[in-house]
C-alpha cells in the first residue's frame, strides 16, 4: 500500500467503508431534525449534519451508491480523484475533486440527494484523502449499494461506467 496512505488510515483511524476505501465518522451533530420536519423519504429523526475522513487508495474505488441527503465531498491530500455521478433522470456527469484549479479541479463538490455516485483515483499506485459531510446527516438506512445488474437495466448507455464502478 502506498506509504502516505497507510499513514493516514493510521493516524486518523480510518476503517473499511463498505462500498470501497476507508472511513471513519468525525462529526454528528447532537441535535436532530424531527420526523415531521424531513421530506418522506427519511421516516425517522436525522441529526443535523455528519461528517467523515474518507480515503481511497492503489486503485480502490468507491462503488455506485446513492444517499438520501446531499453530500458535500472536500479535498484535503493526495491525488485527484473523479467523483462519477448519474442523476436519477440518467443524466452522467464526472466531478474532478483536487487541488489544482488549472486541471478543473475543485477543492469541494456536491453530490445531489438521491444520485448514484462513486469515485475513482486519478493517478494509479496513489491515495486520496477527503472529508464528506451530509446534511440532514448520514444514517445507513438511508446508504443502498448498486446492483449492476439493475442499474444496466435502467441505463444501459453507462454501462462501462456501471461496470467499472461496481461489485
Amino acid at each position: 500500500m502506498n506509504p502516505e496512505a497507510r499513514y493516514w488510515i493510521e493516524k486518523l483511524g480510518l476503517e473499511r467503508h463498505p462500498e470501497g476505501g476507508c472511513f471513519r465518522e468525525t462529526y454528528r451533530s447532537e441535535e436532530a431534525i424531527p420526523s415531521r420536519g424531513l421530506p418522506e423519504r427519511y421516516g425517522e429523526p436525522r441529526p443535523f449534519s455528519t461528517a467523515i475522513y474518507f480515503l481511497l487508495a492503489d486503485g480502490d474505488f468507491s462503488a455506485l451508491h446513492r444517499i438520501r441527503s446531499d453530500e458535500l465531498w472536500h479535498f484535503y491530500r493526495g491525488s485527484s480523484l473523479t467523483l462519477h455521478v448519474i442523476e436519477p433522470e440518467g443524466i452522467y456527469g464526472k466531478i474532478r475533486l483536487g487541488a489544482d484549479p488549472e486541471k478543473c479541479q475543485a477543492l469541494q463538490a456536491v453530490v445531489k440527494a438521491g444520485c448514484w455516485f462513486g469515485a475513482t483515483l486519478n493517478e494509479p499506485d496513489s491515495y486520496a484523502l477527503v472529508g464528506c459531510t451530509v446534511a440532514p446527516g448520514f444514517d445507513f438506512a438511508d446508504f443502498e449499494m448498486g446492483e449492476r445488474e439493475a442499474l444496466l437495466r435502467r441505463y444501459p448507455r453507462h454501462g462501462d461506467t456501471i461496470r467499472k464502478l461496481t461489485r
